[in-house]
C-alpha cells in the first residue's frame, strides 16, 4: 500500500496523499499513512469525525469520488476547512473510497496546496489505486478467514494442539505416501476420573487440568516425537516415529505417567490424577492408519480395566474385548434405565440385644435372561464406564420405593444403609437431589445412613465437605465403610461428620485366632470409642467371632451368621414377624 501511495504521488505530482481507515463503528476516519513530496512517507495521528463532517461521510458511504477544486467551498468538504484544510494550506482535494468487500473501509485522499482542476486521467488513476487497495483488503480478509478455518479444522481450541483430524491426516500420509516408513508407535492417553473432577470441582477445573496436561505433553522431550494431538474430551494422541523396541516404549509410557501424575495446583486444592495409556505399533499391529487408532484405543481401555494409571500394548484379543466391552456398557446403561437393578438387604444386629437395628441395601442386577447377577460381576464395568453416579441414583430411588411400601404396610422401618460412590460425593448437586427425592417420597432423612469408603473421601474438596455436612443437617447419618483398607488421614476424619464405623470383613475373618487381626480390631474399637463413634463388624460368620466381638464391646454385627442378604419381599416378611 505504501508503494502504491508513493507511485501515485510521483505520477500526479501531488503535495500530500493520505490513506485513511474507517473505524469499526463507522463514526470516524483515522489517518493510517501519509506521503508528502517533501518528507516522504510517515504516519501522523489525525482524525475526522462523522458528527462534524456529515456531508463528507455521506459521499464516501455512497461510493462517490470527491473531486473538489475548491475544497473550502465544496459542500462535501467545506465542513472541515477551518480545522483541517486552512492549517495545512490545502486548496483542492481528490478523494476515492476504499472498500473491504462491500463495506467501506477507508479513503485515499489527494491534497493539493494550489487550486487544481482534476482531469479525467487523474481521477482514473486515483480510482485504480483505491480499487487496488480494496482488492488487497479483500485478499487479506480472505487469507485471515482461511487461516481461521484452517485452525478450526486442524487445531483444538482449548489446548492449541492439533486435533484428531490433523493427526489422522499426518498418520495417513506416513502410512501411505512414504515408501519406506520407519516403525511407528501410537500412544492413546486418557486422563483417569476426569468426569469425577468435572462433577466435583466444576468444568473450569477440568478444563484447566486438560490444558495443563496438553502443556506438559507438549514440553516432554521424547526421541522421534512426531505429532501430538487432543482427540477430544480428556484424550490425547502421541505419534512416535522410528519407534524403538517395546521396552523403550514402555519407558516412554512411564515418563508420561510420571510427568502427568504431578499434582496440579489450583486456588484452594491440589488435583492429582493418573492416565491410562494404550499403544499400537506400525507395521507390527497394522498397516492401516484407522486400524492403528482403534487398536491404541482398545489397548487404553484394557489399561483402565486393569486399574487405571497403567499402559498396555495392543494384542489381537483386544479387538474382540473392545467390541464385547462396548456391548456390555450399552447393556449396563439399559439395565440402569430400565430398572433392572434391585436392592437386596442384609440386616445389622445389636450385638447384645440381638434385634435388627438397620439393614444395608446391596445392589443386584436382575437380568431378564441370565437371572440374578452379583455386583462383583458388574461393578467393575460400571466404574470403567463412569456410571457409578447413575447406579447410585437408581439405587436410592429403588430403596426409597421399598421403604415407602414398608410404611404403607404398617411395618416398622429400621435404618437403611446405602453405599455412596466418590462420583456421587463429588457432585455438587448430590445432597440437593437426595433432599428432593426424600420430599417426593415423604420420608425423613433420618431413615437413611450413607456408607462411604475411605478411598472415596480422599479428594478433600469443597463439594465433598458440603455434601456430607448437608446430609447430616438434613438428619441422615454417615458411616465409614470397610475401615482399615483405605488410606484416610485420621486428622481429616475427625473433622468429617461420621457417627458410625464399619470394620472391614478382612480383619474379622481371622478372629479370634490371628494376632494381627485381633490387634487391628482392638485398635479400631479403641479409636472409635475415642472419637465417639459406634462400630459395626462386617463379615461375621461364626459364633466364636460374634462372642469375641461382643466381649470387646463391639456394638453391632453384620454377616452370614446372623442374616444373609435377602430380596425385599423376604425382608418385609422378616420385619413383619419381628413386629
Amino acid at each position: 500500500m505504501s508503494a502504491l501511495v508513493d507511485l501515485c504521488g510521483r505520477l500526479l505530482r501531488v503535495e500530500r496523499i493520505g490513506v485513511w481507515k474507517l473505524s469499526d463503528s463507522g463514526g470516524q476516519l483515522n489517518l493510517e499513512c501519509l506521503n508528502t513530496l517533501s518528507e516522504g512517507i510517515f504516519t501522523d495521528e489525525v482524525t475526522l469525525t462523522r458528527d462534524q463532517n456529515p456531508s463528507y461521510f455521506d459521499a464516501m458511504l455512497t461510493a462517490e469520488v470527491i473531486d473538489a477544486r475548491d475544497a473550502h467551498t465544496d459542500p462535501r468538504t467545506s465542513q472541515f476547512a477551518e480545522r483541517y484544510l486552512k492549517p495545512l494550506g490545502i486548496e483542492s482535494i481528490l478523494d476515492a473510497p476504499v472498500f473491504d468487500g462491500s463495506n467501506l473501509s477507508g479513503v485515499i485522499c489527494l491534497e493539493a496546496t494550489s487550486h487544481r482542476q482534476w482531469t479525467l486521467p487523474e481521477i482514473s488513476i486515483v480510482t485504480v489505486v483505491a480499487d487496488t487497495i480494496s482488492l488487497i483488503n479483500s485478499y487479506e480478509a480472505w487469507s485471515a478467514s482461511q487461516q481461521a478455518l484452517d485452525f478450526i479444522s486442524h487445531y483444538d481450541e482449548l489446548t492449541g494442539l492439533a486435533n484428531l483430524r490433523a493427526f489422522k491426516k499426518r498418520l495417513e500420509h506416513l502410512c501411505q505416501a512414504e515408501k519406506n516408513t520407519p516403525p511407528m508407535a501410537i500412544f492413546w492417553i486418557d486422563i483417569d476420573r476426569i468426569k469425577s473432577i468435572n462433577d466435583g470441582m466444576g468444568e473450569a477445573i477440568g478444563n484447566h487440568l486438560i490444558q495443563e496436561t496438553a502443556s506438559r505433553l507438549h514440553s516432554m522431550r521424547v526421541r522421534g516425537k512426531e505429532k501430538l494431538a487432543r482427540c477430544g474430551g480428556d484424550e490425547f494422541l502421541l505419534l512416535i516415529r522410528h519407534a524403538p523396541d517395546p521396552e523403550a516404549l514402555r519407558q516412554v509410557a512411564d515418563q508420561i505417567q510420571s510427568l502427568l501424575s504431578q499434582p496440579l495446583s489450583m486456588t484452594d486444592v491440589n488435583v492429582a490424577t493418573t492416565v491410562s495409556i494404550g499403544i499400537s505399533l506400525y507395521p507390527a499391529d497394522s498397516l492401516d492408519p484407522q486400524s492403528l487408532l482403534k487398536q491404541a484405543e482398545a489397548a487404553m481401555y484394557q489399561a483402565k480395566d486393569f486399574g487405571r494409571g497403567q499402559a498396555r500394548f495392543f494384542n489381537a484379543d483386544m479387538s474382540i474385548q473392545a467390541r464385547q466391552r462396548f456391548q456390555a456398557e450399552a447393556e449396563m446403561r439399559h439395565a440402569i434405565a430400565s430398572r433392572q437393578l434391585i436392592a437386596y438387604y442384609q440386616p445389622i444386629v445389636d450385638a447384645f440385644k440381638q434385634n435388627i437395628v438397620s439393614v444395608e441395601a446391596l445392589v443386584r442386577w436382575q437380568h431378564p435372561e441370565r437371572g440374578l447377577i452379583s455386583p462383583d460381576d458388574f461393578l467393575p464395568l460400571v466404574r470403567s464406564a463412569n456410571l457409578m453416579k447413575e447406579l447410585g441414583q437408581a439405587m436410592l430411588e429403588r430403596v426409597l420405593e421399598d421403604v415407602w411400601i414398608l410404611r404403607d404396610q404398617g411395618i416398622t422401618i429400621p435404618g437403611i444403609s446405602l453405599n455412596l460412590s466418590a462420583e456421587q460425593l463429588l457432585d455438587p448437586n448430590f445432597a440437593g437431589s437426595v433432599r428432593s427425592q426424600l420430599q417426593r417420597a415423604q420420608l425423613p432423612a433420618s431413615t437413611l445412613d450413607f456408607e462411604v469408603t475411605e478411598d472415596s473421601i480422599e479428594s478433600d474438596t469443597t463439594a465433598l465437605h458440603e455434601n456430607l455436612s448437608t446430609l447430616v443437617e438434613m438428619g441422615a447419618s454417615l458411616s465409614i465403610d470397610d475401615f482399615g483398607t483405605g488410606f484416610s488421614s485420621l486428622s481429616r476424619l475427625k473433622h468429617l461428620p461420621f457417627t458410625h464405623l464399619k470394620i472391614d470383613r478382612s480383619f474379622i475373618s481371622g478372629l479370634p485366632n490371628k494376632q494381627d487381626d485381633k490387634a487391628i480390631t482392638l485398635s479400631i474399637l479403641g479409636l472409635a470409642r475415642g472419637m465417639g463413634m459406634s462400630v459395626v463388624a462386617e463379615g461375621v460368620e461364626t459364633v466364636t467371632q460374634a462372642d469375641w466381638l461382643q466381649a470387646q464391646g463391639c456394638a453391632y454385627l453384620q454377616g452370614y451368621l446372623l442374616h444373609r442378604p435377602m430380596p425385599f419381599n423376604e425382608l418385609a416378611a422378616l420385619l413383619r414377624d419381628v413386629d
